[in-house]
């Protein structure tokens, strides 16, 4: 029998995981080995990428950089293939199946689970850090070691195992930078670490001791500042760094999601569900009310195949399973100078090897978001025509302007049209738009569409609508009116609703925001989203490609890079000391930066003006040049984080072969690959008086965009010299 194709299954049911915390994490990684055709699977995080707990001391200490301890949720969705929305959950619209983010968006659930960890701080001490979550107390604790106090000060609040880890931890990385820490571990109770065995508790006291951390019982802060905390009795510490390790404190957004709770915790039964069945929740925001555990990791860990197993379950209406937690677990609590101490059913061991086994331990685990399994490619039927196993076999396509025709090709089908024979249409192919007579000025008119580079359809059309808009902005009009073009996928009634719900909303808020209005436009169904806009604008004064002249400053607003980012982002790239998460999500964020502002600022100024999108940094550069008749040269070309490195690494879009290709012979100097990078809502690139530039520099940067001067017109033919 022929087999289906997972990807050409309609989507019908939601599932989503809320937060990426390490349960989450294991099921995306088991659901990206089995995916489960026509469920649709979202991540909801705030940030691309996720700390893993139990490198933290470490990472304090100085043993591992920050990328050790980081998954990349980027990466991961990709692999899961999964859609990932950066973004912070606060509520749950239990009626209409709704998670209620931060950004006033929502995204629609058959099926939800919440793993979005703890708190470690205390309502109204916001002065002192807390140590969860842990990606803001990892960056401020890295900016207070690279101040190089010579005797710094510090008080953890909170003397359980986790604030005794992390002042020894903090003791030892500061030793190690020459400096003479002063450190306090505070304890509301009569004693630190009462709930560890007594031989493990008087080891650590001991660590303590020998470390010269002061222990204080029975204090209670009153009002910690930058530079101080002051307790309950009136007595004053100097502190230059307050660290909150207080015990666990619940999302507050929970008390409001209608769910029962246990102290704040989302309670669970045996199968990982909540009072609503429709919704689950694990690790340090759960409460297991058959089997009640203190918050740690483990239980999270172990929790995520029952979890996994029985969210399939539900959408399947298959028989779950119950989770039943051990007992009581290894605890290996690290001193800071790789040793640890182990704690199991009162027992204590102790050393360097216990070090070395919790280092193994938290290796392990980390390495299963460090390289994924390949995937199995089609099958190639058989029989099959020539050449077919060749095409099965090339790199998968790009998204966004790397999805585009070569310009060569392009021009070669643009050559056969006919001139314009209207009066009113003043030019046809060539500018960024058509130019057409309007009144005393002009309107400017263009389309473009985007194959989807994200499964994000708000985040597509956000994408997508900034993208058209830029032909207009490059022509210093106005945006004036806007047609959509939207292809779904095959789903269901329902999410078909959602999908193109979230698209028109996204989408009239940023041409609303450009100052035009969606006024109609045609969808329909096909393999795969595609987002595209016609959109017009009003000029008095078109700019045009040519007309730029010797002498005049080259201004680039956004660096270059895109292509190759989302290319290394579809391959599942990993490079060492990179997170891709990250790089990703700078990425989107110049995207989704619009130009309008920038536009306005440059246009009166201009000589020429076009925006850089699918043909690259050069071959757009290289069209102003041919319509001007001159020569340029390129100097500091300003890129997206991380995008050398990933070119260096070999990764590129699918259609920089050809703009290379259709520049052969044109450019000179030393080889650099990104002024070929297909670009994506690229920015403007503007030929201005050199005596303006700099001012104008300064006025784009000051209206919150990126500006640079990236070279200067020179006479000579059209000619590119990179120096």
């Amino acid at each position: 029998m022929r087999q289906m194709d997972p990807s050409s299954v309609p989507l019908v049911r939601d599932l989503v995981l809320v937060g990426g915390g390490h349960a989450h994490a294991l099921v995306l990684r088991m659901w990206g080995m089995n995916p489960l055709p026509g469920v649709r699977l979202t991540v909801i995080n705030p940030g691309p990428v996720a700390p893993y707990t139990g490198m933290l001391p470490g990472h304090v200490a100085g043993h591992y950089s920050r990328d050790d301890l980081m998954i990349d949720l980027v990466r991961l969705a990709r692999f899961a293939g999964a859609r990932i929305v950066l973004d912070r959950a606060v509520g749950l619209d239990r009626a209409a199946g709704r998670v209620l983010l931060a950004g006033c968006n929502s995204v629609r659930y058959d099926v939800a689970s919440l793993d979005v960890g703890v708190g470690s701080g205390l309502a109204g001490f916001e002065a002192g850090v807390a140590a969860k979550p842990l990606g803001d107390y990892a960056a401020r604790w890295q900016a207070f070691v690279e101040r190089a106090l010579p005797a710094p000060r510090m008080v953890v609040v909170g003397a359980g195992v986790g604030g005794v880890e992390l002042a020894l931890a903090s003791a030892w990385r500061l030793r190690q930078a020459g400096a003479q820490p002063r450190i306090t571990l505070l304890d509301h109770g009569p004693a630190a670490l009462p709930n560890l065995g007594g031989a493990a508790r008087a080891r650590l006291l001991a660590e303590l001791d020998r470390a010269g951390i002061a222990v204080l019982p029975n204090a209670k802060p009153l009002h910690i500042s930058a530079t101080q905390v002051i307790l309950q009795d009136g007595r004053l510490l100097p502190s230059d760094f307050t660290l909150m390790v207080a015990g666990a404190t619940p999302q507050p957004w929970l008390s409001d999601a209608g769910l029962a709770l246990t102290d704040g915790f989302v309670t669970v039964g045996p199968t990982l569900q909540s009072s609503d069945p429709a919704i689950f929740a694990a690790g340090d925001c759960a409460h297991l009310s058959h089997a009640p555990r203190p918050k740690a990791g483990v239980f999270a860990v172990r929790e995520a195949p029952i979890l996994h197993h029985n969210l399939r379950a539900a959408l399947t209406g298959g028989a779950m399973r119950a989770y039943h937690p051990q007992r009581d677990y290894l605890k290996l609590i690290s001193t800071g100078d790789r040793r640890a101490i182990a704690d199991l059913f009162g027992l204590r061991a102790g050393g360097g090897w216990l070090w070395h086994l919790k280092d193994r331990i938290d290796r392990r685990f980390m390495a299963q978001f460090a390289d994924y399994p390949a995937m199995p490619a089609p099958a190639v039927p058989s029989p099959a025509t020539l050449g077919l196993a060749e095409a099965m076999a090339a790199k998968p396509l790009c998204g966004g302007c790397g999805a585009k025709v070569g310009g060569d090709a392009l021009r070669d089908t643009l050559a056969t049209l006919p001139a314009p024979q209207n009066p009113e249409v003043l030019s046809g192919p060539g500018d960024d738009a058509a130019i057409l007579r309007h009144g005393s000025g002009v309107q400017v008119i263009t389309t473009d569409h985007l194959r989807s580079l994200t499964q994000d359809p708000r985040l597509m059309a956000e994408i997508a609508a900034i993208h058209a808009l830029g032909d207009i902005w490059a022509m210093g009009a106005s945006p004036q009116a806007a047609l959509a073009q939207i292809t779904l996928p095959r789903l269901s009634p329902a999410l078909q609703s959602d999908m193109l719900a979230e698209i028109m909303a996204q989408a009239a808020a940023t041409f609303t925001a450009a100052g035009a209005d969606i006024v109609g436009g045609h969808t329909s169904i096909g393999a795969e989203l595609t987002i595209g806009f016609t959109v017009t604008g009003l000029a008095l004064r078109p700019i045009r490609k040519a007309g730029a002249q010797p002498g005049d400053a080259l201004i680039l607003t956004k660096p270059i890079g895109t292509g190759t980012i989302l290319a290394a982002e579809m391959a599942i790239a990993r490079l060492p000391g990179l997170l891709l998460g990250e790089v990703i999500a700078a990425c989107f964020a110049s995207m989704t930066r619009p130009q309008g502002a920038a536009a306005a600022i440059l246009a009166p100024h201009a000589h020429a003006m076009t925006d850089v999108t699918g043909f690259g940094l050069a071959g757009h550069l290289m069209e102003l040049l041919d319509a001007s008749g001159i020569a340029a040269t390129l100097t500091t070309i300003p890129t997206l984080p991380g995008a050398s490195d990933l070119a260096r690494a070999g990764h590129a879009s699918t259609l920089a072969p050809a703009n290379r290709a259709a520049l052969v012979g044109r450019i000179s100097g030393p080889d650099m690959p990104l002024l070929y990078d297909p670009q994506t809502c690229g920015g403007l690139l503007a030929a201005v008086p050199a005596e303006a530039a700099d001012a104008l520099v300064e006025a784009v940067c000051a209206a919150g965009d990126h500006a640079a001067i990236i070279g200067h017109i020179t006479h000579g033919p059209a000619h590119i010299l990179c120096r």
